[in-house]
């Protein structure tokens, strides 16, 4: 069964949707206060967290922030905010989905599972889809979810090893933003949303990639994105 911690103070919605996930066989724990949430949810290790931006003793952006380290989960954030830099915030932060008030339960739910589906489907062996994929100093672990560079670690998110793992599996291949959105998240892209442009951002800076002349994740103008194979070799750094 899987496991779902609600940080929600509003107690009607809160009840409502812990009794509507409770009925699709989710376990589900509700905290109502933001500042009982991060030992909560390090206690409990849930199968996904849903945070709420504006709650009492520390707000879903601080939650996020102290958690993301240490948690390997799935975090959704809930908003009634419509404000593109607010959904640009919570991504770079580590979440992995948000969704806009006034929630609908069934796209909440479907949007749950997508993201549970996304976390159990590791990559694997296959005659198409490798078990590690590997580009001159560049490693991507796909059964341990693991990125080297350089011998060297890189720390990742699971929503940023995704986005890399499905640019790495398509090189010299431009991927859409359409098609990143519907496959990562499960959504059409909307033509306003930067989510996949900050974390594109943020997986350049971690990988040593010019922010100004990207080489290694190249933006295509009016396309989207491509991953160049030849670029990853060992560079000097002394």
């Amino acid at each position: 069964m899987p496991k779902v911690l609600f940080v929600e103070d509003d107690d009607k919605l809160a009840s409502l949707i812990e009794k509507y996930l409770s009925q699709q066989g989710f376990e589900v724990e509700v905290i109502a206060d933001g500042s009982d949430a991060p030992a909560a949810v390090l206690a409990s290790r849930p199968d996904l967290v849903m945070l709420d931006l504006m709650l009492p003793g520390k707000d879903g952006f601080t939650i996020c922030r102290e958690i993301r380290s240490h948690y390997p989960g799935r975090i959704l954030f809930l908003t009634a905010s419509e404000d593109d830099m607010d959904h640009v915030a919570g991504i770079e932060l580590g979440a992995d989905d948000f969704i806009t008030k006034p929630i609908q339960p069934r796209v909440l739910l479907a949007r749950i599972r997508m993201l549970l589906r996304r976390q159990g489907n590791q990559p694997h062996s296959t005659d198409s889809q490798p078990r590690d994929l590997s580009y001159g100093g560049l490693t991507i672990h796909g059964v341990r979810r693991a990125v080297v560079l350089d011998q060297e670690p890189v720390s990742l998110t699971a929503s940023e090893f995704d986005l890399l793992w499905l640019l790495a599996s398509h090189p010299e291949e431009v991927l859409s933003r359409d098609y990143l959105y519907r496959t990562l998240r499960g959504i059409e892209y909307d033509g306003m949303d930067r989510g996949i442009d900050s974390k594109v951002a943020t997986l350049r800076r971690k990988l040593g990639d010019s922010a100004s002349m990207s080489t290694r994740i190249i933006t295509v103008r009016g396309q989207g994105y491509l991953f160049a194979p030849d670029s990853w070799e060992t560079r000097n750094t002394g």
